[in-house]
This record gives structure tokens, sequence and C-alpha cells, in this order.
């Protein structure tokens, strides 16, 4: 070998490493936001009994995360592909420390759901950030496939350790759920100015329309509010319909600005991408399935086993097993079989695990009766979280991944505070195994309809419907 090809293969060994760094680090950030989503479910009691909160109050520790969340998104993503991913991501993480900070020594409510808000539109900073940056490094095809997978196993099973390390650090004080947010936080954005790619000196020149980006963001925020709302209080609550309405307005006005607008905030070619459409879909679906189980598993592990917070936490560590072994895989086959065949696969055991839940729903024991149907759930829940991300953003220019990210998110969070409030109507006050059994039964329904649509696609587009 000549000295010019050992060099050449130093190069690439170098940049290999590069990116793996890079990508291991924005799984990290990915995973933190996850983990806030479904931490403080297990310490929400202790919440309540330290700071001396009624039940609608605790309701909102949740909730302001996901508001604030999912009503930034959309001029998040927007914002990073005009002003640079990585120096979004990085005030993001800065932001998302020092607000869980202030919830984890907050003496108050008000403080505390500040500082939830404040998290979750850190979050909204992040996320479209996150996803960007990833498909901007790795090329399109099996290597971003592959980062996207790797991103996936770390981020996905967020949602399930959430529940486990919150059973574990609520043990010591639910204080701790918040705190060990901070030196992660630090730790990411400190590393991120060495390990991923700098940002362009152009960026996205279109310009940013503050019209739209208020539009957008005030309907985002009125809507997932108004749903929020309905589950804490009610469809019939007057706050539920003011902000309903107030929503369905201000979404109408953003839809018609869109289309008048010389600066939209979602470009006239990206609104019609099909794949992204169904990448939107299926987020939306997938949080209403397999991304609403870990509300249900939660109550009937405290409610009705009367499991302890530790061992409700515990209780999640096969799931999270279970969604790694799904994103491994989706790695292996998406490349084989195309995205949009795996998705339908994935929303079809899916669908599968939420019924045998729901067909243990009248059983006496964790091991006994829920695990077989948490197994099969969790490995679609992994396959899932890839598929849809990799179906939604793929083949899209680098600078509209920020924006196609925080329009799968959005779906996918707005989808969350949707289906919170169906389960609640549907399960009420939930004593009784047909409660849980009719919860998991609605999320089987959301999990199939999701196997429809990606089915349908793959008939329609023929070959192409694989990718």
């Amino acid at each position: 070998m000549t000295t010019y090809e050992k060099t050449d293969v130093s190069v690439r060994k170098a940049d290999v490493s590069a990116k793996t760094a890079g990508l291991l680090l924005l799984s990290l950030a990915q995973f933190l936001i996850a983990l806030d989503y479904s931490v403080i479910y297990v310490a929400l009691p202790s919440i309540g009994s330290s700071l001396k909160l009624g039940p609608d109050t605790l309701q909102w520790v949740v909730s302001a995360y996901a508001v604030l969340f999912a009503g930034f998104l959309l001029v998040s993503g927007r914002a990073g592909d005009r002003f640079g991913a990585r120096r979004i991501l990085i005030a993001a993480l800065v932001l998302f420390g020092l607000a869980a900070t202030a919830g984890g020594v907050a003496d108050s409510g008000a403080l505390l759901l500040a500082a939830r808000g404040a998290q979750g539109l850190g979050a909204a900073l992040m996320q479209p950030a996150i996803i960007a940056l990833i498909n901007r490094t790795f090329e399109a095809g099996p290597e971003r496939e592959r980062a996207l997978s790797v991103w996936g196993t770390i981020g996905a099973s967020g949602l399930a350790a959430g529940a486990l390390l919150g059973g574990v650090l609520t043990t010591a004080s639910w204080r701790w759920t918040m705190l060990v947010n901070l030196p992660v936080a630090l730790l990411c954005a400190l590393a991120a100015p060495r390990l991923l790619p700098a940002d362009g000196r152009r960026g996205d020149r279109r310009a940013l329309s503050a019209v739209g980006a208020v539009l957008a963001t005030a309907a985002s925020l009125a809507v997932v509010s108004a749903l929020t709302f309905a589950a804490v209080h009610g469809w019939g609550d007057g706050r539920t319909v003011g902000l309903a309405v107030g929503g369905v307005l201000l979404a109408v006005g953003f839809a018609w600005h869109e289309r008048v607008s010389a600066a939209p905030l979602i470009d006239r070619a990206l609104r019609s991408n099909a794949m992204l459409r169904l990448g939107a879909v299926s987020t939306a679906l997938y949080m209403a399935s397999v991304g609403a189980e870990f509300y249900v598993v939660t109550l009937i592990l405290q409610n009705r086993y009367g499991y302890s917070p530790l061992r409700a936490g515990l209780g999640f560590l096969p799931l999270a097993l279970c969604i790694v072994l799904g994103n491994i895989l989706a790695g292996r086959f998406i490349a084989k079989v195309g995205s949009v065949r795996l998705l339908t696969v994935a929303f079809v055991l899916d669908a599968a695990g939420l019924v045998l839940l729901a067909l243990s729903a009248s059983g006496t024991g964790y091991a006994t009766h829920m695990l077989p149907g948490v197994i099969v759930s969790g490995i679609g829940h992994g396959l899932t979280y890839t598929s849809m991300f990799v179906t939604g953003t793929g083949g899209l220019r680098d600078e509209d991944q920020g924006t196609a990210g925080a329009v799968l998110t959005t779906s996918q969070y707005m989808s969350a505070a949707a289906s919170l409030a169906i389960l609640v109507l549907v399960m009420g006050a939930p004593t009784a195994a047909g409660t849980y059994r009719d919860a998991f039964l609605t999320t089987a329904a959301f999990a199939a309809a999701g196997a429809v649509v990606a089915g349908a696609v793959t008939v329609l587009r023929g070959p192409r419907g694989a990718r």
C-alpha cells in the first residue's frame, strides 16, 4: 500500500470516527427529550405530596412540557434551517439543563410548571436540530438509515427508560428526576462544537415570516392546550371549548397565510411531499398507539397491582429492552425491504401486542399475563420509531431537514395530547380490568389504522412504495 493510500485510509477512518461520535452525542440529546416526557409519570404521586398539588395541577406537570414542546416545533425547525442547526442545538441544551435544575429545586407548583414549560421549549428547539444534523451528516441511503437506526435505538428507549429511571430516582427524591438532566445537557452542549459539523455560512436564506411563525405557534399551543384541558376537565369545560375554537381559527389563519405568503413556514414543495405526509400520519398513529401504552401500563402497575414507584419503574425494563431490539432490527431490514413496508409490519406488531395487553387486563400478574404483550408491542415500537422517520425525511434537501423533522414531531406530540384525552374518556376512573382492556383496544385500533395506511401506500406506489 502506497503512502497516499495509507493516508486516504486514515482520513476515512478519522471521518467515520468523528461521525460516530457526533451521532452518539445527538442520540444522547434525543434520549434526554424522550426521557423527560416519561420520567415524571412515576414521580407524580411524590411531587403531589411534596408540593401539595391536586390531581388537576399534577396533570400539568406532564402537560406543560408537552404543550410547549408541540407548540414551538414548527418555528424551531424553520429557525434551525435558517440560523444553523448546531447553534440552535447548543442553545437549546443549555436552556433544557437550566430549566430542569429550576424544576428540581422548585418549592412551589407554579415554579415547577414554569420550569417544565421551559424544558418543553428547550426540547422543541432540540428535536428538529437533531434530525437535521443527522440527515446532513450522513448520506441518503444505507449510511443514513444505519445512523437513524442507532439514533432511534437510543432515543426511543428513552421513553421506557424514563419510567424505569423515574422509579429508581423517586426512591431517593422526586427532585432527582429533574436534576439528573443538567450534567448530561451541559456535557452535550460543551462537546457539540467539537463533535458536530459546523453550520454553513449561508444557511437557508429564505425569509422566516414573523406572521407565519406567530400563527403556527399560537395555533399549536391552543390546540394542544385544548386537548390537555379536555383530558383533565372534560370536553364541555369552557376553557377547553374556548381554546379549541381559538386553535381552529388560528390554524385556518395559518393555512391561509401559508398559501398566499411569499415566505411560507413550510414551503409548497415540502407540503406536497407524499412521504413526508405519510411520515406525519405515522408519527401521529405511533404516539396514539404504542406511545400511549406507557400511560396505561403505569396506571395498571401502580393502581391495579399496587406497585411501589421503584417496582413500577422496573416493570418497564422488558419494554425498554424490546424497543432497543426493535430499533436494531429496523436498521438491518430497512435497506432490504424498504421503510414503508417495514412500517406496515411494525404497525401490525404494535396492534398485536396491544391486543395481547387488552386480553391480559383481567389478569393478576405482570410476568404471567402482561409480559407477552409488552414484548410484542415493544419490538413493534422500536421498528415503528426508526422506519417512520426514515420514511418522512428520506430524499429531502438538506435545507428542509429541520422543518421536516419539526412537522413529524409536531404531529407526534399533538397526537400524544389527543390520545391522552381520548384514553381519559375511555377509562373514566380506571379501577376495573374492563377499563384498561378498553384503553388497550383503543390504542390497538390506532396501530391497526397505521398498518392500513402504510400498507395502502405500499400497494398504490408499487416498487416505489417500499422506500
